[in-house]
């Protein structure tokens, strides 16, 4: 059995009521809660002296310490190596200054290739650094009936001139979890590096880089319970040659290079905290088996949570669910709209209301949003579900749903009866 209730008690935001009643967070997907073994390590660390590096002394040494501890337990969540791991201020700034680094070698008549379900972050940072070049950027579309990535045409898109192909592991809009395999079996048959947004997938399930064939890993902690720190995991052969933008007198080995200036030290030295606590709930002799199992089990627990909210919100005539088919992967993220009714007043009522916190907008999925034809209309409403949701806050989401349409559409509610 899921141990939900050990799990909450890890997370002491849980504690909080709003306007009477106990918070249901159901933001995840744009940050998750912290869990409390986080916070403990980020006051333990300014608490005892903290330093920058290179010091002969022993708050600079434990500074370094702190990092190369942070880099094996990110390198043990994606199966990579301490090595490969960089941080940074977040994965869109990681993303901007890989790119530039990157586009040193690309030149008009080369292309990169993107996806219209992405977050802009893995579209906009390579495309910038493309058009700076003159090199061409191509997208492979999103099939909005289904919400998936339309790949029956990667022959074109993907040809000896691709440079680079950025796709997202798990779509942080709709969830939609996407096959990567012809995408980067298509990249490497014309030598195209591979980049994979694994930001909104981390949270959710385990995360394989070599499994995946990436040469480009990124993700948050903010997202999978630990600090604001984004990590980019670039493989060790391409990390080495890569043309980093640094300071003179800054490091030139890996993956310090790409590190530019003090970093964030109070909040890496937190991230083994948020990885041991996934791995907590798991079984195994290594901390990548322990997190191997208990991603399954984590999945399993979000998937049956999800099921039920999306099933309930489809049965209403009103409610609009956007989602793949049943037997395509997704992570727990269901993205809804009300008929007629404007998602950012749906989701203040909620809060005011019901004390659940969900978002709206696009999510800077913004091009799926505009081939919907909501972009301007608000674009979804998201509840992102956590290791921490539970089946009774699922039930208040849908009772909610249901007062709200009752409440704002009773012509539209009693001829649904």
């Amino acid at each position: 059995m899921y141990p939900i209730e050990a799990v909450r008690r890890q997370f002491p935001a849980l504690t909080r009521t709003y306007n009477g009643k106990p918070a249901a967070y159901m933001d995840g997907p744009g940050g998750s809660q912290v869990v409390q073994g986080v916070i403990d390590a980020m006051v333990s660390y300014m608490s005892r002296g903290g330093a920058n590096l290179h010091g002969e002394f022993p708050t600079s040494r434990e500074t370094e310490q702190h990092i190369a501890d942070a880099r094996q337990a990110i390198a043990d969540l994606v199966g990579a190596k301490p090595q490969e791991v960089a941080f940074g201020q977040n994965s869109t700034s990681l993303m901007f200054a890989i790119a530039r680094s990157l586009s040193k070698s690309w030149n008009q008549g080369d292309n990169i290739v993107t996806t219209e379900i992405d977050h802009r972050s893995n579209v906009d940072s390579w495309a910038t650094a493309a058009a700076d070049r003159g090199t061409d950027v191509r997208m492979i579309s999103v099939d909005t009936d289904i919400m998936m990535l339309d790949t029956t045409n990667l022959q074109e898109l993907i040809d000896s001139r691709t440079r680079l192909v950025c796709v997202t592991l798990a779509s942080n809009a709709v969830g939609t979890i996407t096959n990567l395999s012809p995408i980067v079996r298509r990249a490497r048959e014309v030598g195209a590096l591979v980049a994979v947004d694994a930001v909104h997938a981390v949270p959710h399930f385990c995360v394989d880089r070599d499994a995946l064939d990436a040469d480009i890993v990124l993700c948050s902690a903010y997202k999978f319970f630990g600090p604001h720190v984004g990590i980019a995991v670039i493989r060790e052969t391409l990390f080495q040659s890569l043309p980093v933008y640094k300071l003179q007198p800054a490091p030139v080995y890996i993956p310090d290079k790409l590190e530019t200036g003090t970093q964030n030290h109070e909040a890496i030295s937190a991230l083994p905290a948020a990885v041991d606590f996934i791995a907590s709930l798991g079984e195994g002799d290594s901390r990548r088996e322990r997190l191997y199992s208990a991603f399954r089990r984590i999945e399993a627990y979000e998937n049956q949570l999800a099921q039920k909210l999306r099933q309930a919100l489809a049965e209403l005539p009103q409610v609009q669910v956007y989602q793949a088919p049943e037997d395509t992967a997704k992570t727990p993220t269901v993205a809804f709209r009300i008929k007629q009714a404007p998602p950012e007043e749906v989701c203040r009522w909620m809060a005011e209301n019901h004390s659940i916190f969900i978002a709206s907008g696009d999510f800077y999925a913004s091009t799926l949003a505009e081939k919907l034809g909501i972009g301007q209309n608000g674009g979804w409403i998201r509840a992102g579900l956590a290791p921490y949701s539970t089946e009774a806050e699922i039930d208040r989401l849908i009772a909610a749903v249901k007062a709200y349409i009752h409440s704002f559409q009773p012509e539209a509610a009693s001829s649904s009866l």
